[in-house]
Order: structure tokens, then C-alpha cells, then sequence
């Protein structure tokens, strides 16, 4: 049972969690990353040890001036679940998020539920910036003209529309914008509406971050996006040749619901605790004391001590600030002892999806029993801790721990437990 959380506590500040139930279970996942749609894709790109990045192709990701490429990893068109006219007026975020709901919505059952109970919470801001980009130039080549479709659309609240009528839900609905951290704050938000009841079931989506060549050189400029040598195809989270991210397209939906509500379901896991905390900064550069109170207070939310902590997916971003950093946290969080990989050194960085689906990649190796490696490993900058390297490691997850840190000074963590059978 999670301590009480009084009404001034930092783990987190949502009125509903004064009062956690149970932690809620995940019930459903769906997942679109460069290796394809669905989590069987996921599962066999994550462990079999193909290389996914190379130069960015989609139009607009590559600037209309003297630059080298920009390298990361883009997802397959998505599959035909929207009508060819609702399509044409949905942008690409809107079209991968009704892919992977659709995924997550058909495990968990949930069109046996009443769609007034079901709710929904988009991880992700200025989600369509690239789209954005094409539209004016279109514009100006086209004197003025603008579809109105555009009228509505360059919102984020766009794509909960597009999922809502799709799906039917009537519940709640909104976003949430936590920069890398979006996909774990939708997560958390989700959680929270469920154990207070407000839902019987909340979707919590990492939405598909479309950016252009705009943000991509900005990150670039900045030192964030990687890599500084065009023919070094690779992230490489904690290697001492870490030089940046790489920009992976993804998105993922994860299904939570109450024990009750789940009854019969095969659960992937609980949402134990987390915590999202700010270390009162504006810019990208990360804060070990605000990691480690993140860490801390959802360890304590889920009423687990380091030493419980079998594996922790990383943030890892592959930035040598922000590894560093991040080795310093594991440290004074006491985690030396978790086994510990970085996902993004296979799908590269999707921003605002991050969050989601490392969780639902934490989720999916529970069940599995397997860690999958991390790429370009070759000489870490923390030789103690237990880093799953180049090959797969077996192991029996009990509890982890999902890391999520946004630019803006958000310091995120997911602890996530597996569901105790009977027998």
C-alpha cells in the first residue's frame, strides 16, 4: 500500500492522488516504431539486432540548404483504419495514434465497455510542426490559399478528437506537454483518473512527435541531436563516444484500468507509483538533485525501497551531460544493483512518445523475462553498474523503474510492478 501523500507533498500534485487506490494495471499496449506496427515488430526489432537509422526521408526533414543529412529512424505509413475521407484531413501524429490505440483498444476488450467511462490522455505538444512547415510553404506557392481543415487541426486536442470519434469515447480528454516526459506524465494522468474512479478505463498515448528540419537543427545547434560525424549512423547512450540523439518516429498506447474492471484480462503490470517533479530550471540542461527526488518519490508512492529495483530502462539519451548525470542519480538513488538498458539506442528518441513507449518496452520485457541490449556499448562511462551490453539478458522483473526528463526542468519516474498470480 503506497504512503499517504499529504497535501503539500512534491511527488505530485494532482488533488486525485490525496487518495490512491490500488495501483491500476495495463491491460492493453499498442506500439508504431521504425520497425513497424504492433509489439511483435517491436519485440523482434528489439532483440534481433537490426539497425534501423539512416538519413531522414520523409518531406520537410531535410533542410532546403547546405547541411549534412539528418540521421534517425522514421515509422511505415500507417495501416488503413480511418476512412480515405477522414484521413485525407488527419496529420500523421493523428494517423499513427489511431494505429496504435486501435492495437491496445482490441487486447483490452475495451468495446465492451461504455464509451462515458472510458478516457483518454494525449502525451505531447506542438506535435505537427513539420506538417505545419508544409502547409505554409504550400500556402505561399499557392498565393494564400489554406485548407480550413487547418483551422482546427494545428491543434494538439486534434488528434483526442480524431481518437474519440473514432473509438467512441465520451469520457475525459486532453494533453499533456512534458517535452521527453510527455509520454510518462500521459501515462501518470491516466493512472490517476482511473484510481479515482472518474474512468473504469484511460488510454495514455505518446503521440508521434512530427518535427521538421527547423527543430532538427535547432536540437543540432544546441548539442542535444547527434551525430556530429554524419557517418556515424548510431546513438550511444553511456559509451564514453556518446555525441547526441538520434530522432526515432514512434508512438505508443497504453490501456489502464482498476483490478476490478480488468477482471479475466491478462495484465502486462501495475503503474506501482511515479512522480513528476520540476528542479525549477528553463533550459535543456538536466538536474542530478531533481532526478533523484523523481526517483525517490515514486519509489516511495510505490512503497519500494532501491534495493527492489530489479532493472531500470534509461532515459539515456546518449547527450554526455545528460548521461552522466543520470549514472550520478543511479548512484545517490542507491540503484547500483538494477540491470539497466537504453531503448533509445535501438529506436533513437520520438520526444514527446518517449515516455510511453519505453514503458510499454519496460512492460513487455517483464512479461517476457528478457532484456534486450544496448547498442554501441562498447566502453560505458560507469564500468560498476549492471549494463545489459551488446547481447539479451534473462531476467526475472519484479519491479522497475521507467526514467523519463523533459527539457524545462521535468523530472519524471514511472515504478512499475508485476502482477502477482495466485498458484
Amino acid at each position: 500500500m503506497a504512503p499517504a501523500i499529504s497535501a503539500n507533498s512534491p511527488i505530485f500534485s494532482m488533488p486525485s492522488l490525496l487518495a490512491k487506490r490500488t495501483a491500476p494495471v495495463v491491460t492493453g499496449l499498442g506500439v508504431a516504431t521504425g520497425f513497424g506496427y504492433g509489439k511483435d515488430s517491436l519485440i523482434e526489432g528489439l532483440f534481433g539486432g537490426r539497425n534501423l537509422f539512416g538519413p531522414l526521408k520523409r518531406p520537410g526533414r531535410q533542410p532546403p540548404y547546405p547541411h549534412a543529412a539528418f540521421i534517425g529512424a522514421e515509422v511505415p505509413e500507417p495501416p488503413d483504419v480511418l476512412s480515405k475521407r477522414v484521413a485525407r484531413t488527419a496529420g500523421l501524429a493523428g494517423r499513427v495514434t489511431v494505429a496504435v490505440v486501435q492495437e491496445a483498444w482490441t487486447e483490452a476488450r475495451l468495446g465492451e465497455l461504455d464509451g462515458k467511462r472510458i478516457g483518454l490522455v494525449v502525451g505531447g505538444s506542438n506535435l505537427q510542426s513539420r506538417e505545419l512547415l508544409l502547409a505554409q510553404e504550400d500556402a505561399r506557392g499557392r498565393q494564400g490559399v489554406v485548407s480550413p481543415h487547418l483551422g482546427y487541426s494545428f491543434f494538439d486536442t486534434d488528434v483526442c478528437g480524431l481518437v474519440a470519434e473514432t473509438f467512441g469515447i465520451r469520457g475525459v480528454t486532453y494533453t499533456v506537454g512534458g517535452a521527453s516526459a510527455s509520454g510518462a506524465i500521459a501515462v501518470m494522468h491516466a493512472a490517476s483518473l482511473v484510481s479515482s474512479g472518474e474512468v473504469d478505463a484511460c488510454i495514455a498515448v505518446g503521440a508521434l512527435q512530427d518535427l521538421s528540419y527547423f527543430e532538427l537543427h535547432a536540437l543540432q545547434v544546441m548539442g542535444a541531436l547527434g551525430p556530429r560525424d554524419p557517418a556515424m549512423h548510431s546513438c550511444r547512450p553511456f559509451d564514453r563516444m556518446h555525441d547526441g540523439f538520434l530522432f526515432g518516429e514512434s508512438a505508443a498506447a497504453l490501456v489502464i484500468q482498476r483490478d476490478e474492471a480488468s477482471t479475466g484480462q491478462e495484465c502486462y503490470g501495475r503503474i506501482a507509483g511515479y512522480a513528476h517533479i520540476a528542479d525549477g530550471h528553463r533550459g535543456p540542461d538536466p538536474s542530478l538533485e531533481g532526478e533523484v527526488r523523481a526517483i525517490r518519490a515514486a519509489l516511495a508512492d510505490a512503497d519500494l525501497t532501491p534495493g527492489a529495483i530489479d532493472y531500470i530502462n534509461a532515459h539515456g539519451t546518449g547527450t554526455p551531460l545528460g548521461d552522466d548525470t543520470e549514472v550520478a542519480a543511479y548512484r545517490e538513488a542507491g540503484l547500483t544493483a538494477a540491470a539497466i538498458n537504453a531503448t533509445k539506442s535501438i529506436l533513437g528518441h520520438g520526444i514527446a512518445s518517449a515516455g510511453a513507449v519505453e514503458a510499454a518496452v519496460t512492460l513487455l520485457q517483464m512479461r517476457l523475462g528478457r532484456l534486450h541490449p544496448t547498442r554501441h556499448l562498447n566502453d560505458p562511462i560507469d564500468l560498476d553498474l549492471r549494463w545489459v551490453r551488446d547481447e539479451p539478458l534473462g531476467c526475472h522483473v519484479r519491479h522497475a523503474l521507467s526514467l523519463s526528463f523533459g527539457f524545462g526542468g521535468i523530472n519524471t519516474a514511472l515504478a512499475l510492478s508485476a502482477v502477482e498470480r495466485e498458484g
